[in-house]
């Protein structure tokens, strides 16, 4: 004797297993803070890269962070080389601010 279970319906489009792999693909792919989330750092990197004026420390609002270094690239700026590490240390500062800001207020 053979005892058979019917098999449950899929009644939900999202109770398929074909969804919920995708749902759980976009998970990974957004660390689970959404498309804005993850894109955030990157966007601060790239204002970051705008020479002079420290724009993704003020996009991570970051205000006052930004204007100090702002006022210190002027000193900096009679050694290039030191106005050259402040700008890089600016574009990675602003990646790992918004990357931060976007797991503390997703958790």
């Amino acid at each position: 004797m053979v005892v058979q279970f019917p098999a449950p319906e899929k009644n939900q489009i999202s109770d398929r297993r074909e969804v919920r792999f995708f749902r759980e693909v976009w998970r990974q792919i957004t660390f689970g803070v959404g498309a804005w989330g993850t894109l955030r750092p990157l966007v601060a990197a790239l204002l970051a890269a705008v020479p002079f004026l420290f724009l993704g420390q003020h996009f991570n609002r970051q205000h006052r962070r930004g204007f100090d270094w702002f006022l210190l690239q002027i000193p900096l700026a009679l050694t290039l080389v030191l106005w050259l590490g402040l700008w890089l240390f600016s574009i990675y500062d602003a990646w790992s601010s918004a990357t931060k800001f976007g797991t503390e207020t997703n958790a």
